[in-house]
């Protein structure tokens, strides 16, 4: 299916305007700490003298040093962000984005296909080190337990021109912040030694049933079993399969994810080699200055540790546009039946219609294949502000749903879990996640 100009124009626009909002991560965040130093001299000689034998004013600082190293790490994330075939500075100036030619570029792995655009964004699929191996429709269950859609306001992106027809620089918003800081935090979730209990609450239940549905395959015939992850995000849990022996593809659609995902697994060469600072942003709910300001270590494992001959990779796009697409299309991967499980980790809550979802999960479900699923019904899309469709069933309604549609569900259970939670914090969310192994009934 060919793109369009303007679809293509589309993914390049936004494109740059994530690489813009890394790069103005920092002069953002230090300007959102300098407004605390300004409210700090609006208060009398008498208060300041107080807080500042507290150590607040070096705390302030404190935090400006925090947030240029996290600077220095989001630039390295976007000084050659290979996943889209251009660097960054070329689409700054304007350059076009050759979709063929970046398929070419980011795709590694003979058995794996470029699959079906996203609504404006051309896919692309990476493979992984040296293996044969969202727009931002990433989960914001991150988000303060806040309703943070995954779609940014109506003109988030819109073109910024002048009178003169030329395009300014893009400012990013408020939006747009919030969705790199979220993702900081994703990579405590998923690349850090803090973020493994997290992990063994929401993943080893995860990888348990797998195993357990395919406890009767040898080395060999695991490593034939197609596994499915959509909505990846950094895309550990699937990784974490790959390390298992199956041949695992994750599906993401945030550009800030994927090109997180893309740096951290292919361009990342040692144990903890970095650190970053993800607790500076907000001080409210915080216990100390030595809570605010700890550092996270990444990765807490060398990416390019699978298995010799694994089978991972990522695809970028649509969950419904790539594997809903029909099968007739000769340039489409066909995905019927094709998958032997699917893993959906707080993941069926992002949809605008939990039926079409459903249906794709149980057409692309190979005979004899798992669906296993585990997460909350925060669904992304209520009251949202741009008029987009959103069906909000209880999981009662979601379980009757997937039987109707033709799932046989089994093996349920609640887990407690967070989701990128600050374990410093004064304040916290648990979710009571539902947790089930799924099958297509005969």
């Amino acid at each position: 299916m060919p793109y369009t100009q303007s679809q293509i124009d589309e993914e390049q626009a936004h494109f740059a305007n994530v690489i813009e909002t890394f790069r103005h991560y920092v002069p953002y965040s230090l300007a959102a700490n300098n407004r605390r130093r300004k409210d700090l001299f609006t208060l009398p000689f008498e208060d300041r003298e107080l807080l500042e034998g507290l150590g607040y004013k070096q705390k302030l600082s404190e935090v400006d040093k925090a947030i240029r190293a996290n600077g220095e790490f989001l630039s390295e994330i976007v000084k050659n962000p290979e996943i889209f075939g251009h660097d960054a500075d070329g689409l700054e100036d304007g350059e076009d984005v050759n979709v063929d030619e970046a398929r070419d570029q980011v795709s590694r792995s003979d058995d794996e296909t470029m699959t079906k655009k996203a609504s404006g964004h051309p896919p692309h699929s990476h493979s992984h080190g040296d293996h044969s191996n969202s727009h931002s429709h990433s989960h914001d269950h991150a988000s303060n337990h806040s309703h943070s859609h995954s779609h940014p306001p109506a003109d988030a992106h819109r073109l910024n021109i002048t009178s003169t027809g030329r395009k300014k620089p893009y400012r990013p918003t408020d939006f747009d912040m919030d969705k790199l800081r979220s993702t900081l935090k994703q990579f405590v979730r998923d690349w850090s030694e803090e973020g493994k209990a997290e992990r063994e609450a929401a993943y080893k239940p995860m990888k348990d049933a797998l195993l357990a549905h395919f406890e009767n395959k040898s080395a060999e015939e695991r490593s034939k079993l197609r596994v499915l992850v959509p909505g990846a995000g950094l895309g550990r849990l699937a990784w974490d399969i790959a390390s298992l022996g199956f041949a695992c593809q994750g599906n993401e659609f945030s550009h800030y994810m994927l090109l997180s995902s893309y740096f951290i697994l292919n361009r990342t060469d040692k144990i903890d080699k970095y650190k970053i600072y993800p607790y500076v942003h907000s001080f409210s709910n915080v216990k100390s200055k030595t809570a605010l300001l700890r550092p996270i270590s990444i990765p807490d494992v060398m990416p390019s540790a699978l298995p010799p001959g694994s089978n991972f990779s990522l695809v970028a796009g649509d969950f419904e546009e790539i594997y809903g697409a029909e099968d007739e299309d000769d340039e489409l991967e066909p995905h019927s039946g094709q998958w032997d499980a699917i893993m959906t980790c707080f993941f069926i809550d992002t949809a605008k219609n939990i039926v079409n979802y459903l249906r794709i999960l149980h057409r692309i479900l190979a005979p004899g294949g798992v669906w296993i699923n585990l997460g909350p019904l925060l669904w992304h899309f209520e009251n949202n502000s741009t008029n987009d469709p959103s069906i909000e069933l209880d999981l009662e309604e979601v379980k009757t749903l997937a039987w109707n549609i033709g799932f046989e569900i089994s093996n349920e259970k609640t887990i407690s879990t967070t989701y990128v939670n600050n374990k410093e914090s004064m304040l916290g969310y648990v979710y009571e996640a539902a947790f089930w192994t799924a099958t297509k009934k005969l």
